[in-house]
Parts: structure tokens; sequence; C-alpha cells
């Protein structure tokens, strides 16, 4: 295909060649890897731990529960469903995919750190390609992940043929903020502030830089739930959280 022929998409605010952009995200997150939590922490003053229990709490665990987080690199979802199901005092497993290596390995040492050894399974994958097999699993959880994928579509598309029929997604993501004031406050905090503490705390501001913009290119709640619609799913629903800072977005596979 020619250059003038490829398809083009948005990499933050750069437009590039849609097959680049798996290879570009990829980069940005083996660039991030080590300091990916705590910058967590330090970007959303610790919000993003209140933002996950919400999350989590659209998830009942039971005996057998199988459930796949796609995008999950260091393990933080996958280890609050454990943590949901040991309260519950039911077996359940989880599966833990990123298209990033490095991610996958900070997951696994914070598994082996915290004594977390059984009933997790650590696999390198990409979520436009799933190598699971159709209806596999309960539950499917991705947490600020679906906006770095190329192809959002196809990645939905997937992950409805690997739910079980009655299995739920989850979603959590950044979003827009309503209120126009906030807006503009919560705007020069992102451009300004997030990339210089990338710099300080990671020595990366261009990866922390296209976080931001990945964020303002990422669809409305609307556009959102819609695209979960046309990719099968039923009984949509979304959350909006801190002013709509961020979105959790739920379905089912009827």
């Amino acid at each position: 295909m020619s250059q003038k022929n490829k398809k083009k998409t948005d990499f933050g605010f750069k437009t590039v060649d849609m097959e680049e952009k798996a290879s570009m995200v990829h980069g940005v997150f083996s660039s991030v890897a080590s300091k990916y939590d705590i910058m967590n922490d330090l970007m959303s003053g610790g919000l993003h731990r209140l933002w996950k229990k919400k999350m989590i709490e659209q998830i009942c665990p039971f005996e057998g529960a199988k459930m796949l987080d796609v995008a999950g690199g260091t393990g933080d979802i996958s280890f609050r469903f454990l943590k949901e199901a040991k309260k519950k005092n039911v077996n359940v497993s989880v599966t833990t995919t990123d298209i990033n290596e490095n991610m996958l390995e900070e997951g696994r040492d914070r598994a082996v750190n915290n004594n977390i050894l059984t009933g997790i399974e650590w696999k390198l994958a990409d979520a436009e390609e799933l190598p699971f097999a159709d209806k596999s699993f309960d539950y499917c959880t991705i947490a600020f992940g679906i906006r770095n994928v190329t192809n959002i579509e196809k990645a939905l598309k997937e992950i409805y043929r690997v739910l079980k029929i009655g299995g739920k997604f989850v979603c959590l993501e950044f979003s827009h903020v309503d209120d126009p004031m906030l807006s503009k406050l919560y705007e020069a905090y992102s451009f300004n502030v997030i990339p210089k503490i990338g710099e300080l705390v990671a020595g990366d501001s261009e990866s922390y830089k296209y976080l931001v913009e990945s964020i303002r290119k990422f669809p409305s709640r609307e556009e959102f739930t819609k695209m979960m619609g046309n990719a099968g799913f039923e009984k949509t629903s979304c959350l909006p959280l801190t002013f709509g800072t961020v979105a959790i977005h739920s379905a089912w596979r009827i």
C-alpha cells in the first residue's frame, strides 16, 4: 500500500499510519512501566484507587468465575478481583494480558512481592487479537487501556467474542469534564503539570504528554456507549465519576 493510501489514526494530537500506532504505544509503556503505578498516584492524587474500587464493585466474584483483564499490565485490577474473591471465600481465576512485556514483568514482580502466586495467569496479547476461545470468560475488564488501542471497534468485538453468554464487560476510562470552569482547570493541570511530573519522576515528559493528549482524543461517553452497542453488547450503562474526569462503562453479552 502506498504512503498516500495508508489508513491514518490518532497518536495523541498527531496523525500517524494506523499500522505504526501499536509500536508507538508499545514504546510509551516500555518507557513508563517501572514508574507506572507511582505516577498514577501522583497524577490523580490517589483518586485512581477510589475509581478502581468503584469499578470492582461492578463485578461479583462467584465460585469458578473466570475474568480477563485486558491491557492489565501491572496487575492492579486483577489483584483487586482476587482480593474480593478471597473476601467472599470463592475460588476464581484471572488472566491478565498486555501488549507490552515490560508492563507484564512489573505485574509479575508485584504479584511475587505480594505473595499472589495462584489464581492468576499473565499473557502477552494484543487487545485486537485476543488468543482465547469464544465464550471463555465470565467477566472482562480494561482500565485506562482502551484509548490506547489502535482499533477500538475491533477490540470491543474481540472482548465480546471471548465473553460467555451472560458475561459482563466493565471499562474504566478517562472522560470529559462537564463543567466548563472545571474543564479549563483540568486542562491546564493536564497539559502543564502532568508532563513535568513525568519528567521529574519517570524521566519522560513526552510519554505523559501523549497520555494526556490521548484522553482528549477519546470518544465522548455517549459515543463510546454507542460503540459498545455496535459491537453487540446490550444493557450498556455509564457511571461518570469525579465531575466526569473518568467514567465506568459496563455492558453485557446477552
